[in-house]
C-alpha cells in the first residue's frame, strides 16, 4: 500500500502536535491547593484551572495578612485595594509560598504578560482582560473598563479609584475580583526581590514588666 506525500506530511504533523501537547502537559503546574473549589472563571481562551487556582490563593494570601483573626475576606479586599492605590502593599510579606509557585507556573503564560505595558506587566489586550471586561456585573464598572482598554488608557491609577468605591463587589463578581488578583498582584510580583527574607512582626512579651 503507498502512501502519497500529503498523507505522509500529514500523519507527521500529527505526530509533532500530539509530542509538543504531550510535553506541555508533563511541565503543567500540578500542584493545586484548591480544584475542589468551584470554577469562578470560566472563559474557553483561558488556562482555567490555574487561573482559578491563582485567585483562590491570591485570595487565602490577603485574608491571612489583612484579616488574620476575623477572617473576612471583605475587609482584607477594602485594605489591600486601598493600599495598592498609595502604592503601600508588602507583596513580600503578603505572598506565600504555594501562591510563589502559582506565579511561577503564571509566566509560562504567553499571552497573560506584556513586557511593553508601561503601567502594568499584565497584557491589557490579552483573552484574561476580555474576559474580565466582557463579564463584571457591575454595568458602570464595565463601561469605564471597557473605555480605558478600547483607548489604550488602561492602567491601575485610573481604574484603581472608581474600584475602590466599589471593592465590596468582588465578593459575588469574581471576575472583578481577577482582575484585582492578576492586574494589582500577581503582575506586581516581577518587581518583588524575593530573595530579601520577610519582615517578621515582633513579639510582646506581655509578662514583662515595664
Amino acid at each position: 500500500m503507498k502512501i502519497n506525500m500529503k498523507t505522509k506530511c500529514y500523519f507527521i504533523a500529527v505526530i509533532l502536535i500530539y509530542s509538543m501537547t504531550s510535553c506541555k502537559q508533563e511541565n503543567a503546574f500540578k500542584d493545586f491547593k484548591f480544584s475542589e473549589k468551584p470554577a469562578k472563571l470560566t472563559c474557553n481562551s483561558l488556562n482555567s484551572k490555574l487561573y482559578n487556582e491563582a485567585l483562590y490563593s491570591f485570595e487565602e494570601d490577603i485574608t491571612n495578612f489583612y484579616s488574620k483573626d476575623k477572617r473576612s475576606l471583605l475587609s482584607a479586599y477594602s485594605q489591600f485595594i486601598r493600599l495598592t492605590n498609595y502604592n503601600r502593599v508588602k507583596y513580600r510579606d503578603i505572598v506565600s509560598e504555594h501562591t510563589l509557585k502559582v506565579f511561577e507556573a503564571l509566566k509560562n503564560e504567553p499571552e497573560l504578560w506584556d513586557a511593553n505595558n508601561s503601567n502594568s506587566h499584565l497584557n491589557y489586550n490579552g483573552p484574561l482582560m476580555d474576559c474580565i471586561s466582557n463579564n463584571i456585573s457591575d454595568k458602570d464598572l464595565k463601561t469605564t473598563l471597557k473605555a480605558l482598554l478600547s483607548t489604550n488608557s488602561m492602567s491601575p491609577r485610573l481604574f484603581g479609584p472608581p474600584l475602590l468605591s466599589n471593592y465590596g463587589l468582588t465578593m459575588g463578581d469574581k471576575y472583578l475580583a481577577s482582575y484585582v488578583a492578576f492586574d494589582l498582584f500577581y503582575a506586581r510580583l516581577f518587581d518583588v526581590d524575593f530573595s530579601i527574607p520577610k519582615q517578621e512582626i515582633p513579639k510582646v512579651d506581655f509578662n514583662k514588666t515595664q
